[in-house]
């Protein structure tokens, strides 16, 4: 994978349901435990201050009302995979599961390994902070 495009051309063969496909972003929805639960998986491009380019897999966790931002930073002192971080949904603040990786040595099995990842413990953490819910 060597550029946003050759991602967006494995993620259409893939099989994934993509639910938005702007120019520079790509919205995975994945159905989780049999179809009773959905996660929104948002596949972007992003650059270091050298240029070289990232792939970020984000998916939002819930609204950031009320949240104790000592839980987040301990659960990114403890991830081997992902960390938390806030971002803009809608005009609305909301704590997001993010993996960043840059292209080098990325390939189709690792985005796949990614987007299940991040989607699949962005759930858990939804359902742990929505006591059972699904958020998104």
């Amino acid at each position: 994978m060597r550029n946003f495009e050759s991602i967006r051309r494995h993620v259409n063969t893939a099989g994934y349901n993509i639910t938005s496909h702007d120019e520079d972003v790509i919205c995975i929805e994945l159905s989780l435990e049999k179809g009773t639960r959905h996660q929104s998986i948002f596949l972007s491009e992003l650059d270091d201050d050298d240029g070289r380019p990232y792939l970020r897999v984000s998916t939002a966790i819930a609204p950031t009302t009320g949240m104790d931002p000592k839980r987040a930073l301990a659960f990114n002192w403890q991830s081997v995979v992902g960390y938390l971080a806030i971002g803009d949904l809608d005009g609305v603040p909301y704590l997001q599961l993010v993996e960043n990786r840059p292209y080098e040595g990325l390939d189709a099995a690792e985005v796949d390994r990614l987007v299940l990842e991040i989607g699949g413990l962005g759930d858990r953490m939804e359902r742990m902070m929505s006591a059972g819910g699904d958020l998104l």
